[in-house]
């Protein structure tokens, strides 16, 4: 199983960017798709999952409002889209996966074994 997260960079308070994580090597596309972010010194935070048929994406309390998780299952793809970015949104961003997650495990590192190289995202002026 690969992951492989694009899509990260530099952008203005207030500006919106899109990530991207292409998973490849699941046998199908029933998986937990998640994004978790690591700022300097800091741990990895949860940002965001869903499994294939969840209808609400579940959000860590820092982005709700803001970001919007998706997925494309045809292109076996997970999309981040982030809005209203902040400095301290500034972090490298993980996609992380795995097949079988219960929903109230979501939100730990330790539950995917699976995970992407990680996308840095600046939010500066």
């Amino acid at each position: 199983v690969q992951l492989q997260a694009s899509g990260g960079g530099l952008v203005q308070p207030g500006g919106s960017l899109r990530l991207a994580c292409e998973a490849s090597g699941f046998p199908s596309d029933y998986y937990v798709g998640g994004w978790f972010r690591q700022a300097p010194g800091k741990e990895r935070e949860f940002v965001s999952a869903f499994n294939r048929g969840d209808m609400n994406p579940f959000y860590g309390d820092s982005v709700k409002g803001r970001f919007t998780a998706s997925r494309d299952n045809a292109k076996n793809t997970i999309y981040l889209q982030m809005n209203s970015l902040r400095p301290e949104d500034t972090a490298v961003y993980y996609c992380a996966a795995d097949r079988q997650i219960i929903r109230s495990s979501y939100s730990r590192p330790d539950a995917y074994d699976y995970w992407g190289q990680g996308t840095l995202v600046t939010v500066s002026s």
